[in-house]
């Protein structure tokens, strides 16, 4: 397991039967991004790959 699954299975836990909208998780985005900028480059690289999930292969 990942450090990164307790995270993931606390929001899971927390917020799984919410629905969200992707407008509103970009604006969660920034708003993380302005509060902890050392994290500007894994939020954007998490951010391209949801937007690119249905997408061709380009292998």
């Amino acid at each position: 397991m990942y450090y990164t699954d307790r995270g993931i299975e606390e929001l899971e836990n927390r917020r799984g039967e919410e629905e969200v909208s992707f407008a509103w998780l970009a604006e969660q985005l920034r708003v993380f991004t302005d509060v902890n900028p050392e994290f500007e480059t894994p939020v954007e690289r998490l951010a391209t790959w949801l937007a690119r999930l249905d997408d061709e292969d380009e292998e």
